[in-house]
């Protein structure tokens, strides 16, 4: 099994975790993290598992989602760049989480 991490852009949130939703049901992969821009207006998910689990569903959620992405794609064995990458945001994404855990506690 190689890693590879499948990339969808699409508009609103709504139909990122619409699209995000028929890739975890669809095969094995996992949110590796996400990015919102322009206010929530553009949101780029990022999952991650083996190629033919990471292919089947970015094709499922293109095919499926609520609105068309704006652009998609599919990294098999992404080089170590790329995976430093992912790991920033997906750092900043559970920074962000675990403040808002503290301060509701």
């Amino acid at each position: 099994m190689s890693k590879a991490y499948g990339f969808i852009e699409i508009t609103g949130v709504v139909a990122a975790i619409n699209a995000l939703d028929i890739m975890c049901k669809t095969a094995d992969v996992e949110l590796a993290s996400w990015e919102r821009k322009l206010g929530g207006r553009l949101v780029t998910l990022i999952v991650e598992g083996d190629v033919s689990a990471v292919t089947e569903a970015v094709d499922a959620a293109v095919a499926n989602a609520i609105k068309k992405p704006a652009s998609y794609a599919v990294i098999a064995r992404p080089h170590e760049e790329i995976v430093k990458l992912v790991e920033l945001s997906a750092s900043r994404w559970k920074k962000k989480t675990d403040e808002t855990e503290q301060e509701n506690k």
